[in-house]
């Protein structure tokens, strides 16, 4: 069995493991016909809705959702739910100061 001394040298090492981050807005499925016709300017519907949450990928696998941000003049990722390991992503519990008041 490792000790914790000998736990934390591996944790170490594995953080300078690369990863491949992804970030998915949507799908669609079309015909080769259609694919073969679009152009610039073109525009392609996808299955979310624009306030859907964007799906998170780590090495091919969902880790998280989120949504879309504009960070200065670059675009970025506002995590709002996190994988529980399981499979599921759970949904980050609101911030006292930003919980509905209920009545």
């Amino acid at each position: 069995m490792l000790t914790t001394a000998e736990n934390q040298n591996t944790i170490e090492f594995l953080l300078d493991v690369p990863v491949k981050l992804t970030v998915e807005l949507g799908n669609c499925e079309m015909t080769m016909k259609d694919l073969l016709q679009l152009g610039i300017g073109a525009v392609v519907q996808l299955d979310k809705l624009a306030d859907d949450p964007i799906d998170i990928f780590v090495n091919q696998k969902l880790v998280a959702r989120g949504e879309i941000v504009v960070v200065e003049e670059n675009l970025g990722i506002k995590i709002t739910e996190v994988s529980t390991g399981s499979g599921q992503v759970a949904e980050e519990s609101p911030a006292p100061d930003s919980a509905e008041e209920v009545t």
